[in-house]
């Protein structure tokens, strides 16, 4: 087949070209016409790929198997999609995720989408185009910390809500832990619960911060706060958790996980106040902060409560699971067993009733899981059931961050798309990346996964169709 020219309204450079290099072949026809036209990219500083190519070719780079496969990609490739035909949603899904408190990197992501149309500088200069407007925006976890302004990436979120965009928010680890952390302050003492705040460590103090410089100033901003000595009260664990927790906590997690959590806290008990007053927040402000947090984000008419009243743990459509860490056996077994509409039921309860259950507890290896040794597994069985009981054939995830893009990872004889790109600056500087991070994951309902990045030279193109058929 001869490539395929088509102009992108708004593209810089080279015009698009949908190359289909070596034997590999796509089932549908003239397939370049479901790469996403960019609208309104001279706005933006990413650089978008302008050129598709099949996911395969892109090698280490955009492949990867774990032990379990050992034969050559392309066999195990097939084997894991299998040979039933998939199940593909029935509109177009664009997945974000990781966007760690960059509302630049999430604007550049939805113009990359091709579903939103950027029309100024400002954040709130875009519209949505006819296929945001027809599409589902799915946001994959961690909107909180590294970033500059988690308040801004926030902001926009809600202002694509506004506008029309069907956005369905997903819990990530970094979300929770501040909300369970700043949710405690304040509460009945409980030896279970007691360090969440602490235990958050330095990562909270960029975000207390904020909410100090945007809500607390002025010389009645710490009126009625008590003082130093109280607010150590109250944020602090008292000298008894070392002792309370363990033999709380023994019925619910091994030894080992009980000491390292000891040991995490008598750490970032040493640095808290450190850390507090190089940002020049006090213990009163600190706890004044985090009131105020509580009220925006916890109080029913919070500017913020949004938020967590819209987000699940995960979301099906179609054959696809999407959740931000992953998927183990606990979890295979609920979804295939009670659905996704009990796990998420599950998390609201758990989340807000019991925030050490699910904290501890098999629920929250969905949003923390990086399949090590010391997470709990995904194995044969897990996949068995959810293949074969509840026909998911991909498990959709963000996460653990990547540096050339998404990429296909197969996983126990399941196929998993990475989707974390590490798009918010202050990591991308860590990582050695250059220019701003964008990226989009998009799923169609003709039978196409196309992942774009800033970070890789290519949209990446994945049809199993096409990858089933034997030559």
């Amino acid at each position: 087949m001869a490539p395929c020219r088509r102009r992108l309204e708004g593209a810089r450079g080279v015009q698009p070209v949908y190359r289909l290099v070596g034997k590999q072949t796509m089932q549908l026809k003239n397939p370049c016409k479901y790469l996403p036209r960019y609208k309104g990219e001279s706005w933006i500083k990413a650089s978008l790929p302008a050129q598709g190519q099949v996911w395969m070719l892109g090698k280490q780079r955009s492949v990867k198997k774990d032990k379990y496969h050992s034969a050559a990609y392309v066999q195990e490739m097939r084997k894991a999609i299998g040979q039933e035909p998939w199940k593909w949603p029935k509109r177009t899904l664009y997945f974000i995720s990781d966007m760690h408190a960059d509302a630049d990197a999430f604007m550049a992501s939805l113009v990359a989408s091709g579903g939103v149309k950027k029309t100024g500088p400002r954040d709130k200069d875009f519209k949505l185009a006819r296929a945001g407007r027809t599409g589902r925006f799915i946001i994959g976890g961690d909107c909180f910390d590294k970033g500059p302004s988690t308040l801004r990436l926030l902001q926009l979120i809600r202002l694509l809500i506004d506008r029309g965009g069907d956005v369905q928010l997903l819990a990530g680890n970094h979300d929770i832990r501040m909300m369970l952390g700043i949710k405690t302050v304040g509460m009945e003492p409980d030896p279970r619960t007691d360090h969440f705040f602490i235990r958050m460590g330095p990562k909270m103090v960029p975000f207390l911060s904020e909410i100090r410089d945007r809500y607390l100033q002025g010389k009645n901003a710490l009126r009625g706060i008590p003082g130093t000595r109280e607010c150590r009260r109250l944020l602090y664990p008292p000298k008894s958790w070392f002792r309370e927790f363990p033999q709380l906590a023994a019925w619910s997690m091994p030894d080992s996980t009980i000491e390292r959590e000891v040991q995490k806290l008598r750490k970032k008990l040493k640095l808290f106040e450190e850390d507090c007053e190089k940002a020049g927040l006090s213990l009163r402000m600190v706890y004044a902060a985090a009131k105020k947090w509580q009220e925006l984000f916890l109080q029913s008419k919070g500017e913020y409560a949004w938020f967590y009243k819209q987000m699940k743990l995960a979301c099906r459509e179609g054959s696809f699971i999407f959740v931000h860490a992953g998927i183990d056996d606990r979890a295979a077994r609920l979804i295939s067993e009670k659905g996704m509409r009990h796990i998420n039921r599950k998390f609201r309860k758990q989340l807000h009733r019991d925030p050490f259950d699910f904290y501890y507890g098999p629920m929250a290896n969905i949003i923390r899981t990086k399949y090590r040794p010391i997470d709990m597994p995904l194995t044969r069985q897990g996949v068995k059931l959810l293949r074969k009981k509840s026909g998911v054939h991909a498990i959709v995830h963000g996460h653990r961050n990547l540096l050339h893009g998404q990429r296909v990872m197969l996983r126990k004889g399941i196929v998993n798309f990475e989707c974390d790109t590490t798009l918010d600056r202050n990591s991308r500087k860590k990582e050695g990346l250059e220019g701003q991070g964008a990226a989009v994951t998009i799923f169609r309902p003709e039978g196409l996964v196309m992942g774009v990045s800033t970070d890789y030279p290519y949209i990446k193109v994945f049809e199993p169709a096409a990858i089933s058929v034997r030559p």
